[in-house]
C-alpha cells in the first residue's frame, strides 16, 4: 500500500475515534463509529490472501449489523424521550439494544464469536490494531451510557470473563489466544464499569499497554503459532527472557504492572458486596493464566530438537519499533511500584 494511501487510512481511522470521543449526539457518535469502520477495512484486506478477504468480510457484516443496531436504538430513544443526546437518560428498552451493539463492535461475549475468527485472518500489525485502538470508541460510549441495567452488564462481564479463560486454552494460534485474552479483559472492564469508571480506564490503558508488547514480540519473531517461537531464542535471546515477565503482567500476577487493574477491581466487587462475582473472575484469570505459561514455555524452554518443525532463521528482517518495544515493555513489567500514583492521576 501506498504510504500516502495508508496515511489516509490512519487519519481517517483516528478522525472515526476522536469524532466518537467528542460527540454529546447518538447521530454523530454513529458517524464517528462509521468513519472508523470503513478505515480500517481496506487496512485489514491489503494483503490479498483469502483468509484476509475472509476476515474483512465477516468483520464488515458484524460491525454493519451493530452499526444498524446502534442507529435504531438511538431512533428508539429520540422517539420515546425526544433527545438524542447521549448523557440524556435513556430508556430501558433502546440502552439493552445499546448494550447489546456496542458489546457486539467490541467483541464482549456472548456476541464475540466473530472476533476470533476475524483476528486469525489479519497480520499481526493491523490484528494489534483491532486488538487496542478499535476497542476505543465503543468503549467510551459504554461509559457514557453506565450504569443502566446492571444485571445485564455483570452477567456480560462475567461470562467475556469465563469465555476468554476457557476458549484459548485448546488454541496453537496466537492471534485467537490474543483474541481470547481480549474477550477476557473486556470482561473484566465491563464488570467495574458500572462501579467505578476510573478504573475501567486504567485497566484499558494497561491491557493496550501489555497487547501492544505482546504482538511486538510476536512481529520480531514473525511467530503466527506456539510452535513458531522455540526459536525466537536465535533471534532476540534478551527479549526472549523477558518476554515470560509480560506475558505474565497480562495474565495478572504481581509483582507486575498487570496486576494492579485486577486487584483494584476484585477489591472493588467485594466493597460492592459481589464476593462470588469476584471469586468467579479471579478463577478465570487462572484459566487465562494457563495459555499464558504456554507461550513461555515454548519461548524459553523450548530447544531442538524438541520441536523439529522450526528451523533456525539465518537471516533476520529489519525492525523498526525497536525504541517503541523496548518502551512498552519497560512499562508493562517495572511500572507497578507506580500504582498509587497512577489511580491517583485518573481519580
Amino acid at each position: 500500500m501506498h504510504p500516502y494511501v495508508l496515511f489516509t487510512f490512519m487519519l481517517s481511522l483516528g478522525l472515526g475515534t476522536i469524532l466518537v470521543f467528542i460527540s454529546s449526539h447518538w447521530l454523530m457518535a454513529w458517524v464517528g463509529l462509521e468513519i472508523s469502520t470503513l478505515a480500517i477495512l481496506p487496512l485489514m484486506a491489503q494483503h490479498h490472501h483469502p483468509r484476509a478477504v475472509e476476515a474483512t468480510t465477516k468483520y464488515f457484516l458484524v460491525q454493519a449489523a451493530a452499526a444498524a443496531l446502534i442507529l435504531f436504538a438511538g431512533t428508539m430513544n429520540a422517539w420515546l424521550t425526544g433527545q438524542w443526546d447521549i448523557n440524556f437518560q435513556l430508556n430501558i428498552f433502546p440502552a439493552c439494544i445499546l448494550i447489546m451493539a456496542l458489546a457486539l463492535k467490541m467483541g464482549i461475549a456472548p456476541v464475540h464469536f466473530w472476533l476470533p475468527e476475524v483476528l486469525q485472518g489479519l497480520d499481526l500489525t493491523t490484528g494489534l490494531v483491532l486488538s487496542t485502538w478499535q476497542k476505543l470508541a465503543p468503549f467510551i460510549l459504554l461509559c457514557q451510557i453506565m450504569p443502566l441495567n446492571s444485571s445485564l452488564v455483570t452477567v456480560m462481564g462475567v461470562t467475556s470473563t469465563l469465555v476468554g479463560g476457557w476458549g484459548g486454552l485448546n488454541q496453537v494460534q496466537l492471534r485467537k489466544i490474543m483474541a481470547y485474552s481480549s474477550i477476557g479483559h473486556l470482561g473484566w472492564m465491563l464488570l467495574i464499569m458500572q462501579f467505578n469508571q476510573q478504573l475501567a480506564l486504567i485497566t484499558l490503558a494497561i491491557y493496550i499497554l501489555t497487547t501492544f508488547s505482546v504482538f511486538m514480540v510476536f512481529k520480531v519473531n514473525s511467530a503466527l503459532t506456539i510452535n513458531m517461537l522455540a526459536m525466537s531464542w536465535a533471534k532476540a535471546p534478551v527479549l526472549t527472557v523477558i518476554t515470560p515477565l509480560v506475558l505474565l503482567s497480562l495474565g495478572g500476577l504481581p509483582p507486575l504492572l498487570g496486576f494492579l487493574p485486577k486487584w483494584m477491581i476484585l477489591q472493588e466487587l467485594v466493597k460492592q458486596d459481589l464476593p462470588f462475582i469476584a471469586s468467579i473472575t479471579a478463577l478465570s484469570s487462572l484459566l487465562s493464566l494457563y495459555f499464558y505459561l504456554r507461550i513461555s514455555y515454548a519461548l524459553t524452554l523450548t530447544t531442538p530438537p524438541s520441536n523439529i518443525n522450526s528451523t533456525i532463521s539465518w537471516s533476520l528482517p529489519p525492525f523498526g519499533m525497536a525504541l517503541p518495544l523496548a518502551v512498552f515493555v519497560t512499562i508493562t513489567v517495572m511500572l507497578l511500584p507506580l500504582g498509587p500514583g497512577i489511580l491517583t492521576f485518573f481519580v
